[in-house]
């Protein structure tokens, strides 16, 4: 079995690895409940940034079930070219999202993502 680990070689760690995505995005995938941002990287790897604001998500719960969920996402994804710097934000609305729903949204997101920086 291969190793599903989500290490930090696969996180945006820095304010300044965030800063780059935001500053200069490559592509945006956007829906109601979340915002995807992608910039190419030179590795060999995704990485993924999340940014699910109390404002947005109130309960501590439930911020941590959408991380979790975006996660597995993102560690089951293969890495294709080009590697991103990929960040996810949360948007009103995304905690009355259930499981599948959730991960139907990014699932869409990301191949719009993908389809954009492949063309």
């Amino acid at each position: 079995m291969g190793d599903f680990a989500f290490g930090k070689d696969q996180r945006l760690l820095t304010a300044q690895d965030y800063q780059r995505v935001f500053d200069q995005v490559d592509a945006k995938g956007s829906h109601k409940h979340l915002l995807l941002l992608a910039r190419r990287n030179n590795l060999d790897s995704h990485r993924l940034g999340l940014v699910i604001a109390k404002k947005h998500v109130r309960l501590a719960v439930n911020r941590n079930r959408i991380k979790r969920l975006l996660r597995e996402f993102f560690r089951h994804q293969a890495p294709t070219e080009p590697c991103l710097d990929i960040i996810v934000l949360a948007r009103p609305g995304m905690d009355r999202l259930q499981q599948q729903e959730l991960t139907d949204i990014v699932r869409q997101q990301w191949q719009k993502l993908t389809h954009k920086l492949c063309a």
